[in-house]
């Protein structure tokens, strides 16, 4: 016969949230299985099942607040004879496997094969990494039976949290890749030093920012290809009519930056050269040509630096970019980005002009495949056939993904931002 089974106690909580589902109608579950995870604003934990059975109904969803005594899910409990011989559970190993690899079939041996020794597709797991990074206990031993160090998958769920899915999907890039962590790098961890044997020292701990920034830059930085092109674009002209609309719109509370011609600039640039407006898939082995324009900028915060993006450059003008500008950067500097604002990133610029600097190598933004890097400009003698003239020129660094884009094309591009910028009725075509 069916049976009920309730919300246990949760503690001094009135109620908590559902942040996952663990199981689905028609599963067979063991006592002290977990069917759900919940979260409060202090932990979570997960709700297991208090005897054996399949699952009839589910009355909890992602989303729901539960409180005790709530009825969580209906099953039918197993017989005596049921649970006494109960089938084969597959290992967690197998259950990837079979999700990643397809086998051909193949000649029997002569003799027996000896048998394999359990690879990881990891090199190791880094304890601390791994002991921080946002899971249930059930993932957490999936990814221990796998050899996975959580600290370096990048959740799905609610609030980034670690799914059974995303480890399986790490598995799978691991493999495609060709094994280790980091594409095959097997990286020896830092040594840990007692710096204060040396003098007086400060502990400072890093902003979530710091950290989330660092992890994902490094990442990209030691799976990512990277090649950096360097350029100069001369850009007189051009400031000469920010200059004149600075004045124009300086009433009107609008500040006309010469990043809104940088960004008008570069959404020229990857119409002419598409393959800079894509990403790889998951895979490695396609291609994904975007066709909207939406442009990444870094801005520096007390905090770390975050990348906002500006949708749909292509269809606003130099004043609506310029309004979106200002206003984003308040959200940045007052902690008001969503997770939102962050997303859907086609290209990235990331410019030091208002600080210093001659060049720089900007780290691509992946899944992004290039990332410009602007300095300061500065006034410098050109030769025009005849003379020395003064023009300001403005030093460009163009880091891409040398698995999608080669030297010439990052020439070209660099090109072709150059003689836009030297004449801004290219930005009309």
């Amino acid at each position: 016969m069916s049976k009920e089974i309730l919300i246990p106690d949760i503690g001094d909580f009135d109620s908590v949230e559902v942040i996952e589902v663990l199981v689905a109608v028609g599963d067979t579950v063991a006592a002290e299985d977990s069917i759900i995870t919940v979260e409060s604003d202090k932990a979570s934990m997960e709700i297991p099942a208090p005897e054996a059975g399949i699952i009839k109904e589910l009355k909890v969803k992602v989303g729901d607040n539960v409180s005790e005594g709530g009825l969580m899910m209906i099953i039918e409990p197993l017989s005596d004879a049921a649970t006494a011989a109960p089938a084969p559970v597959e290992k967690a190993e197998e259950a990837v496997a079979k999700d990643t690899v397809k086998t051909e079939p193949v000649a029997a041996a002569k003799a027996p094969a000896a048998p394999a020794a359990k690879a990881s597709p990891t090199a190791s797991i880094n304890e601390v990494s791994f002991s921080k990074a946002y899971a249930s206990p059930s993932i957490r031993k999936f990814a221990r039976e796998l050899g996975v160090d959580l600290g370096s998958v990048e959740g799905s769920g609610r609030k980034a949290r670690i799914t059974k899915e995303d480890v399986k999907g790490f598995v799978k890039k691991v493999m495609a890749q060709g094994g280790a962590k980091g594409g095959g790098l097997g990286v020896a961890p830092m040594p840990e030093i007692d710096f204060s044997k040396w003098g007086s020292v400060e502990t400072q701990p890093l902003t979530k920012i710091n950290k989330l920034t660092g992890e994902f830059l490094h990442r990209n930085w030691v799976t990512v290809p990277h090649v950096t092109q360097f350029d100069e674009a001369d850009i007189t002209d051009l400031e000469a009519f920010r200059k004149s609309m600075v004045a124009e719109y300086k009433d009107a509370g609008v500040k006309i930056t010469m990043l809104v011609f940088l960004m008008k600039a570069v959404v020229s640039a990857l119409k002419a050269y598409p393959r800079f407006n894509s990403s790889l898939d998951a895979t490695g082995e396609n291609l994904i040509i975007k066709n909207y324009y939406n442009i990444g900028i870094a801005v520096a915060t007390p905090d770390g630096l975050v990348v906002p993006v500006v949708n749909d450059v292509d269809r606003k003008s130099l004043v609506e970019l310029a309004k979106e500008l200002g206003e984003i950067s308040v959200k940045a500097r007052e902690k008001k980005l969503k997770p939102s604002d962050m997303q859907g990133g086609c290209f990235t610029i990331s410019s030091l002009g208002g600080i210093g600097g001659t060049k720089f190598t900007p780290i691509v933004n992946a899944p992004e495949v290039a990332i410009l890097g602007v300095s300061r400009s500065k006034m410098q003698p050109v030769w025009n056939g005849t003379e020395f003239v003064p023009r300001l020129v403005i030093p460009l660094s163009l880091s891409y993904d040398h698995r999608v884009i080669d030297g010439a094309d990052g020439a070209r591009f660099t090109s072709f931002l150059n003689r836009v910028l030297s004449d801004t009725r290219r930005l009309l075509l």
